[in-house]
């Protein structure tokens, strides 16, 4: 069985903690960026990294899918599986593409999505604005595209070996890319709070992280929502602060 309580939590506390808006002329034009029709309230599910970090495989992705249906989360609100770094080889395919790790994802990232969505729920992936491990930077098209057609409906998307670019320029880029293919999927911008995305995320995503990385303890979900009372009167339908 796996550990469902962390991000459980957190998301959970990210409708008091954040606030939400009426629909404003400010969200209104936005949707010219962003116009996937997600996160009218936060989302709320599952994330491997804070209890698994790179220890993932699918059978661990199918039990907590399980696991949150079996113990009625699901009909809460708790829909998202969402798989963390260390799912895809280091190496990308012969023509540039990414590839699920042989060794912990045998069946691949499709076959895992189909197992996700027959249970009633939706499955997000990671991938980063870097170059590295690797990172979609330069190939923010073509990963779109790959993650569209393995029917994922979240990216969180990281902030690592940037190259000092701005997140305000790399962000952007795939968040047009997801637009592009025709599938709604709900993006995460996982930029650490380093340039106070809160200011600008609502152009670019549908959440933004604030804050620095948590614990699993209550100590250090409730000093994230402290923080996080600044922003507040950023958070409305369709973006979030995280």
């Amino acid at each position: 069985m796996t550990t469902l309580l962390p991000l459980a939590i957190v998301l959970a506390c990210a409708w008091a903690c954040t606030g939400a808006r009426l629909v404003t002329d400010h969200q209104e034009n936005r949707r010219a960026l962003l116009s996937n029709g997600l996160a009218i309230t936060p989302p709320m599910g599952w994330n491997s990294w804070n209890h698994f970090d790179c220890s993932i495989n699918e059978k661990i992705i199918k039990e907590t899918a399980d696991a949150l249906v079996s113990t009625g989360l699901a009909e809460f609100g708790y829909r998202y599986v969402n798989i963390d770094d260390c799912w895809a080889e280091y190496n990308r395919s012969a023509k540039g593409y990414l590839v699920p790790r042989k060794s912990t994802f045998p069946s691949g990232i499709k076959a895992l999505a189909d197992y996700v969505h027959k249970k009633g729920l939706k499955i997000g992936i990671y991938s980063d604005a870097g170059k590295k491990m690797p990172g979609s930077l330069g190939y923010e098209e073509k990963d779109a595209k790959t993650f569209a057609s393995w029917g994922i409906d979240y990216l969180k998307y990281d902030n690592c070996n940037n190259g000092n670019v701005k997140p305000t320029i790399r962000y952007p880029i795939m968040t047009r890319a997801l637009m592009n293919t025709g599938r709604p999927i709900f993006f995460s911008l996982c930029e650490w709070g380093d340039m106070h995305p809160a200011l600008w995320g609502s152009n670019v995503g549908n959440s933004w992280r604030t804050t620095n990385d948590i614990n699993d303890s209550w100590e250090s979900m409730v000093s994230r929502a402290d923080q996080n009372e600044v922003y507040a009167e950023y958070a409305r339908p369709g973006g979030w602060n995280g």
